[in-house]
């Protein structure tokens, strides 16, 4: 039933559909992986438990749901320069042929230091947003109309979007579906009267 219903285009809206196939060309192409990403994303993961390449491979396929996995190509020749850096070291083996990588406490104030970047990063992001927000909505403050709303209304849609991305049953997407297209002919209904 959920295999149908992913399967399905009819119950993703257009917009979503068109965003799912660039993810999933973005994701599919290593090259198009920022600078950066895989190495945190790798880190990140040892921090968890020693792993091998292949076990890190998975990870971050599983954690994608299928849309990207690293290549060997990029998993390996990375781990091999981490270990170079002291960020990681070969943990104890305790099955024979197998490698796992954990890392060092210089790996671990490098990951902290790194993650602690991405926070900072993310919040500039999101006052920007609030400030955008506040911008276009700026000339109304005094018709009721606030900053505060806007970025109410955007949160709410973005949060909608990325649980929209998950399992839902098919009665849970057309209960979402007959929300939005109601709430979209509201606000064209307001807009229409708004422009006279």
């Amino acid at each position: 039933m959920d295999d149908e219903i992913e399967n399905d285009e009819s119950y993703e809206p257009q917009w979503m559909h068109r965003r799912h196939r660039f993810m999933k060309h973005w994701m599919r192409h290593a090259a198009m992986v920022p600078k950066g990403f895989l190495r945190y994303q790798l880190l990140k993961k040892l921090n968890q438990k020693p792993m091998s390449g292949s076990e890190i491979m998975s990870e971050l396929e599983n954690d994608t749901k299928g849309y990207w996995r690293p290549s060997p190509g990029s998993i390996y020749p990375l781990l091999a320069w981490l270990q170079d850096q002291n960020l990681i070291k070969e943990a104890e083996q305790t099955e024979p042929g197998i490698r796992r990588y954990a890392l060092t406490e210089n790996g671990k104030t490098f990951l902290d230091s790194e993650t602690k970047s991405r926070e900072e990063i993310a919040k500039h992001m999101e006052n920007l947003r609030e400030n955008s927000g506040t911008m276009w909505y700026g000339r109304h403050l005094e018709r009721g109309i606030t900053g505060q709303m806007a970025r109410g209304f955007f949160q709410a849609t973005r949060d909608l979007h990325h649980e929209l991305r998950k399992d839902h049953s098919k009665e849970e997407l057309e209960e979402a579906k007959a929300s939005l297209e109601e709430v979209t002919k509201q606000i064209e209904a307001i807009t229409k009267r708004l422009q006279g």
